[in-house]
């Protein structure tokens, strides 16, 4: 009884803390209750979910960006409203996408001038549309054939060299009527064309073209025309603004010009003329000033029967 047994171990080994299997063998671990999806569903790669270096919120950021249709917003501010994340952690957990590949920015301008930040999010880290499965890589541009001298071969242009023809412009849509004052006096629409080119001190967005401020000016004449000051006029054009970059300004304009006109200034008669002030003279006789259309005598020195009046000699 006293006798052991050297080559038995002395204590059970416990499995390495390591190993991802240690609890399978122990019935332990995740079990998937899996049902197969038909509408409202995303493909992920596991590359993106099993991430080893992105956090847990790069993480589920990518899934969700993912998922959104596009043009759906991807900005800070949208999925700071959309989660309880506050703008730091979710600026960060951007650049950790952007720095694996899973997010991309780029910045394009749109067709009315203006720059904005495109989000691409890719599903496939350093994989272009080009590149993936399905997309048949472009062919090579065919070499001509040789034309019997050793040193020259004719190239034949490709099919892609050719010129393009130069697209036509879109037509621009017309703005919207704006109400006509009644009276088309010069300076009338030279303060209302002021008024409208001063708007983009007050809003960048609202920098318009001298066609546009050519169409606005006697919309704005005919508010002035009914007694309503500039800066109402100004308060009106650029209050309650949407946050959101204004597409066409002037069409906006017109639309509050014509939507938002006052009624007519009401009727006010005439104010009387002032009293006519008679000129300043010395009398002939006491030579005290009165007033009178012509020189001459005063009141009190004029030819009366009663006492009180003098008689010029």
């Amino acid at each position: 009884m006293d006798t052991q047994n050297p080559s038995a171990p002395s204590r059970a080994r416990s499995a390495s803390a390591a190993n991802p299997t240690r609890t399978r063998h122990h019935g332990g671990g995740i079990v998937h209750e899996n049902t197969r999806h038909t509408t409202r569903f995303v493909v992920i790669g596991n590359h993106l979910v099993q991430h080893k270096e992105l956090s847990l919120l790069a993480i589920g950021l990518g899934c969700h960006l993912q998922s959104l249709p596009t043009g759906a917003g991807a900005d800070i501010k949208s999925l700071t409203a959309r989660f309880p994340e506050g703008p730091t952690r979710i600026a960060a957990a951007l650049r950790e996408l952007e720095a694996h590949g899973y997010l991309r920015r780029e910045r394009v301008r749109t067709p009315t001038g203006r720059i904005i930040t495109r989000t691409i999010s890719c599903n496939q880290p350093g994989s272009r549309p080009a590149d993936r499965p399905g997309n048949p890589p472009k062919a090579p541009l065919r070499e001509a054939a040789d034309t019997g001298c050793p040193d020259r071969r004719s190239a034949r242009p490709a099919a892609t060299d050719r010129p393009s023809r130069p697209r036509e412009p879109r037509p621009r849509k017309a703005l919207p009527a704006v109400p006509q004052p009644d009276c088309t006096l010069p300076g009338l629409l030279r303060t209302a064309v002021d008024l409208l080119t001063d708007l983009r001190r007050h809003d960048s967005r609202l920098l318009l073209s001298a066609a546009d401020t050519a169409h606005l000016a006697p919309g704005v004449a005919a508010w002035l025309e009914r007694d309503v000051l500039p800066s109402a006029v100004r308060r009106a054009l650029t209050a309650d603004l949407p946050d959101e970059p204004l597409r066409r300004p002037a069409a906006l304009l017109a639309h509050r010009l014509s939507d938002r006109l006052p009624p007519p200034a009401p009727f006010r008669a005439p104010a009387p003329p002032p009293p006519v002030r008679l000129p300043l003279h010395n009398c002939d006789g006491c030579d005290r000033g009165f007033r009178a259309p012509e020189p001459g005598l005063c009141r009190d020195c004029r030819p009366t029967t009663g006492p009180g009046g003098c008689v010029p000699a």
